[in-house]
């Protein structure tokens, strides 16, 4: 049967929010919302503040597609409210997008099911740094809870893991070291739960950084991979799987490096990926034949199948 812009009622495209990629969320969300007025969806931007509930009530909003990242959209907090209300939406139900945000919980279940993931301790006080340092350096320092690469810093010593430990802690009460893994990124992303060309990611830069993901001209993105075709069929074979262990649905993006021998190792699961100019997910969907406008609908579209 085929699906009519009726069909999807009165839709809410929630964006901005209150967490530290707001700005961003804006982006993407403007973004959506422009595509969906294109198919001709009867689409409304709001912005997701403390009253967003009572705002949805009052409005009458039949559906909402969440464009939301970062603490309180993508972590299962908002999906659990709408889900209270009983106004279906779009991605990750609550679990899905919990663990997916989590990204300590994320690699222990991972790593439970023998899914490669590079070494990591928690660093819960000053003495757990000693723990941090005996993975070998350089490593990773990120905000277990955090998106978009915020508060991440790359360490090369015990004075600078002290630093970034205490940089970190200003986003997040939990905080991870990771073993750095030196090698290429990529990034597998899902649409429809099918895997679509993966992306490999080069910057100048340290590593993927915000300035990389959203301001930076220089960052460059290559899709073909440049991987033979059994390789990349593997890796994508691991990003669905990788997915699909957190509970993650519908749509998202799997990051992963390999080091220099060319083994893979996975680094975080994205329920809500980026939807703005500089985006991965827009990308991979235009390797397979899939313009922006054809994206934001099926997204949509999956809302209308998910039993929840």
């Amino acid at each position: 049967m085929t699906l009519l812009a009726s069909d999807f009622g009165k839709v809410a495209v929630l964006m901005g929010g209150l967490s530290a990629e707001r700005e961003v969320s804006l982006q993407g969300g403007r973004a959506v919302l422009e595509a969906l007025v294109r198919r001709g969806v009867d689409a409304h931007g709001v912005d997701a503040g403390r009253d967003v509930l009572s705002l949805l009530q009052q409005e009458r909003y039949e559906r909402v597609f969440i464009m939301l990242h970062g603490r309180g959209g993508e972590d299962g907090v908002i999906q659990g409210a709408l889900e209270t209300i009983g106004l279906p939406y779009t991605g990750s139900g609550v679990a899905g997008s919990a663990l997916g945000m989590d990204k300590f919980r994320c690699k222990l279940l991972w790593q439970g099911l023998s899914l490669p993931t590079a070494p990591f301790v928690m660093l819960e006080r000053e003495e757990d740094l000693e723990q941090a340092g005996a993975l070998g350096f350089p490593l990773m320092i990120k905000p277990s809870h955090e998106g978009s690469s915020i508060g991440m810093a790359k360490v090369e010593s015990p004075d600078q893991l002290q630093a970034a430990w205490q940089q970190a802690t200003r986003y997040d009460v939990e905080v991870m070291a990771e073993h750095w893994i030196e090698g290429p990124e990529y990034t597998a992303s899902i649409v429809d739960d099918r895997v679509l060309p993966l992306i490999r990611i080069e910057t100048p830069h340290t590593f993927y950084d915000y300035e990389a993901k959203y301001q930076a001209d220089s960052t460059g993105y290559h899709c073909p991979c440049g991987l033979d075709a059994t390789r990349e069929t593997e890796l994508k074979e691991l990003a669905g799987r990788a997915f699909r262990a957190v509970g993650a649905s519908g749509w998202g993006r799997v990051d992963m490096m390999l080091d220099a021998d060319g083994n893979p190792y996975l680094l975080e699961v994205n329920t809500v990926p980026g939807m703005t100019s500089h985006s991965l997910v827009p990308m991979a969907a235009r390797a397979e034949g899939m313009d922006f406008d054809e994206l934001v609908w099926r997204i949509l579209a999956a809302s209308l199948e998910t039993d929840r």
